[in-house]
Order: C-alpha cells, then sequence, then structure tokens
C-alpha cells in the first residue's frame, strides 16, 4: 500500500520520476553490476594444481625405480625361444638378392605352349599310374637336398643331433624308419580310397597306425574329384628331371598337382611346410612337359596330415603362387647343375 501511494504522488511529477529511475534506481543497481564483473574476474583465475603442492624432489628417486623397473620375468634365452617359436628360427644369413628378383638364365615356361591337349576319351576316368623310369637324370628330391643353403643344413644337423642325445643313434635311425613306413602306408591307403571305397574301409582297418593320418584328410577328401594321376612318375622332356608325383585331381574344381605330407607338428602356414612348393611346382612344370600326360597342371596343393587324427592343413598355391615358386624352383635346379 504504501509503494502505491509512492508511485501515485511520483506520477503526478513526470520529470521528478525520471530523475528518480535515473539516479536512485541506477545506484540500486550498481552493486549488482560490480558482482558480476567480479565474479567474471574470479572465473578467469588459474586453477591451484595438486601436484604442485608435492614435493617432487623428496619422491624423485621413487618415481624413478618405477618408471624404471622391469617388472616382466623374461630373459635373452625366452625372447629368443618366443621369436623362434613365433616367427621361425633366426636368419643370420645376409642376402644381398633375393630369389623372387633372379632370373634364371635358362628359364622355361611352367606352362608348355606346345602342348596340344586331345578331346576326352572313354580312359581319361582311369587315373594313370606311370612307372619312374630309371635314367641317369636326378631326381626332384635329390635336388633339393643338394642345394640347401648352409642355413638350412644347419638346423637339419641340429635336430639330428639333438634327436640322437635323446633317442641314441639306434634308436633315431628305428624312429625315421617309422616315419618312411608310416608315409607309405598313408600314401598307398589314399591310393585304394581314390580306386575302391571298399578297398579303402579294409586299408583303414587293417592297420590303426595310419587312422588317426586318415581321420586328418577326412574333410579334405570331400573336396577332390576327378583323379587324373596316382603314384606316376614325372619327366621334365627340356629340364632333365625327374620324380614321383602323389595324386593329380581336381581340388574344389582346380586341378591340382597334390602332395600328401605327415607331420607331428603342426603346419598351419604354408611357409612351415620349407621346400614342399618348390617340389610340388617343378612336378607341375614335369607334368607340363611331359608326352605322357595329355593335360597340363597350373594349381598345386600340399596337404599336411596328423597322426593324432587333427583336420589336415590344406594349402592351396595358385597358379601365380606356383609361376614363383617355379622360378625358385629354377634357380635351385641351375645351382645344382653348377655343381655338378
Amino acid at each position: 500500500l504504501f509503494r502505491m501511494q509512492f508511485l501515485q504522488i511520483l506520477s503526478r511529477k513526470p520529470r521528478k520520476l525520471e530523475t528518480l529511475f535515473q539516479i536512485q534506481f541506477c545506484q540500486k543497481q550498481f552493486p549488482y553490476t560490480c558482482l558480476t564483473t567480479s565474479a567474471c574476474t574470479y572465473s578467469k583465475k588459474k586453477k591451484a594444481n595438486s601436484y604442485e603442492q608435492v614435493d617432487q624432489e623428496k619422491y624423485k628417486n621413487l618415481v624413478h625405480s618405477v618408471t624404471s623397473y622391469k617388472t616382466s620375468t623374461q630373459t635373452p634365452e625366452t625372447i629368443f625361444e618366443e621369436d623362434n617359436l613365433l616367427y621361425g628360427p633366426l636368419d643370420k644369413h645376409k642376402h644381398p638378392v633375393k630369389d623372387g628378383t633372379k632370373t634364371p638364365k635358362n628359364w622355361v615356361p611352367l606352362i608348355n605352349p606346345s602342348k596340344r591337349i586331345p578331346p576326352l576319351n572313354s580312359d581319361s576316368n582311369l587315373p594313370r599310374k606311370i612307372t619312374l623310369q630309371k635314367m641317369k637324370i636326378p631326381s626332384v628330391t635329390r635336388i633339393l637336398q643338394q642345394t640347401l643353403s648352409p642355413q638350412q643344413v644347419f638346423y637339419l644337423e641340429r635336430w639330428k643331433q639333438k634327436m640322437i642325445v635323446e633317442l641314441g643313434k639306434d634308436g633315431f635311425e628305428e624312429y625315421t624308419k617309422n616315419l618312411f613306413f608310416q608315409g607309405e602306408l598313408f600314401h598307398s591307403a589314399l591310393e585304394s580310397i581314390f580306386l575302391s571305397e571298399e578297398m579303402a574301409t579294409k586299408e583303414k582297418s587293417k592297420n590303426d597306425v595310419i587312422s588317426g593320418y586318415l581321420s586328418s584328410v577326412e574333410h579334405v577328401l570331400e573336396d577332390i574329384s576327378e583323379v587324373k594321376a596316382l603314384e606316376s612318375g614325372v619327366h621334365h622332356e627340356t629340364l632333365q628331371y625327374l620324380g614321383l608325383v602323389d595324386c593329380v585331381a581336381k581340388y574344389r574344381g582346380q586341378l591340382c598337382v597334390i602332395d600328401w605330407k605327415t607331420s607331428e607338428k603342426p603346419k598351419p602356414f604354408l611357409k612351415s611346410t620349407f621346400d614342399n612348393p618348390l617340389q610340388v611346382a617343378a612336378y607341375i612344370g614335369a607334368i607340363n612337359h611331359d608326352a605322357n600326360y595329355d593335360f597340363q597342371v597350373c594349381c598345386g596343393l600340399i596337404v599336411v596330415a596328423y597322426k593324432n587324427g587333427s583336420p589336415a592343413h590344406p594349402h592351396f598355391m595358385d597358379p601365380d603362387l606356383c609361376s614363383q615358386y617355379w622360378n625358385k624352383w629354377l634357380l635351385r635346379l641351375e645351382e645344382y647343375m653348377d655343381r655338378n
């Protein structure tokens, strides 16, 4: 009520009301303006860092000991063992020029451009099994063995000496004989599978030694069809070398030279098979330049089977990969010829 009366008196004198608002009202508001300015100034003030209050000199040694202390229990020996397991043995030999960059002096194409493929006949469904002729020319296996790098020779010899220490000399010889014997039984059983399913069942039940290998490759056999050759001899008529091919058949629709391998250790990568890709490439080239075969092959397959029955590792080699290994094979062949 008092405020209403005060406003009514002032309204009768307009100039007095204007003066009042310009002076009295602004004076009332001035403290609020000051408070706003001071609040803004306060917000720009640098925040205090709690770490600045820590006596850094006092804890300097503690910080240094924590940051420099290695909690890992690894030693140089365990690190080398781990690297060897993951990435393979250390390559101590420097190769100034890689094999892939070298060009063979006597280069012969993997695919024979002059070979004519006749039309299919009634006998084409029967797998070829050509006897390996004894000639005075080297085999693929011999060439690869005679041209091993010093590093490969070193690791093979070290493995041999390690096995002799564990098994003894006689025990090691018996061990190698058993490996070859199991391999022969495995190849024989596979040949029976491709020729007759009934024979394969008998072969599998006859010997428990290879039952694990056969179980290992069951999933691979499902993808194999149209077998064209089994345990058949091949001869490269131009480069003059020979070999014995395990199998030539279609794998998932691609005609391949198939090489069956047994192993006690997993080999999930193609590089784990060492010189086997070169061997397959050499067989492919020999088939393509052998008049006994009226077809050509451009792909390869390496199947690693395991005695414990675990799924085998199939390593497919497409035409590009086969061409790369073909060039490497030609270099190894040249090296062998130069030495002999």
